[in-house]
């Protein structure tokens, strides 16, 4: 006699295993301290744009269902455990066609925060990642790249490390 209530174990324990290892980019590189790229990043939702004046560059800040539910409900300080904030990168360039209006240029890289208290206890939290360039290769030379993350955003501590304000939106 077939267990079912063991087979349904067994196949759910199976996908559980392929779809874990569907979640993160299939060709770029894991970062330095093990941070992966997450898979479908492209199309995740928007939680808040900014353009830093000091480089020159201009960044759309993404977020995972966690984190999109987090900011629209203004719950984010903290973040909720599991939030992943992605931000994309690039040079300011000026319209071609149209002198008033800065469009994305060159792409310079995407950053990624994993908020877990826990496993992230020595960066305020947060994991950090970053790939560098179209290629997205890892950023650093090895895991303590982290350090200087957090030396920065550390100036964003009263707002749980983050220095993303999310936009109103109607």
């Amino acid at each position: 006699m077939i267990k079912y209530p063991q087979i349904i174990k067994s196949l759910f324990l199976c996908l559980i295993l392929v779809f874990s290892s569907m979640i993160h980019a299939e060709k770029v590189s894991p970062n330095h301290n093990g941070i992966n790229y997450p898979i479908g990043l492209k199309n995740w939702r928007v939680i808040s744009t900014s353009f830093r004046t000091d480089n020159k560059t201009q960044r759309v800040i993404l977020g995972n269902s966690i984190a999109i539910k987090a900011s629209r409900a203004g719950k984010t300080k903290p973040w909720p455990k599991g939030s992943i904030l992605a931000k994309l990168v690039w040079k300011n360039s000026q319209h071609p066609k149209w002198d008033a209006a800065i469009v994305p240029g060159e792409f310079v890289h995407s950053e990624v925060m994993i908020k877990d208290t826990e496993k992230y206890k020595t960066t305020g939290g947060w994991g950090y990642a970053r790939w560098i360039g179209l290629s997205q290769q890892p950023y650093g030379k090895n895991k303590s790249f982290a350090q200087t993350c957090l030396s920065c955003h550390t100036k964003a501590k009263d707002s749980d490390f983050v220095f993303t304000m999310p936009a109103k939106i109607p």
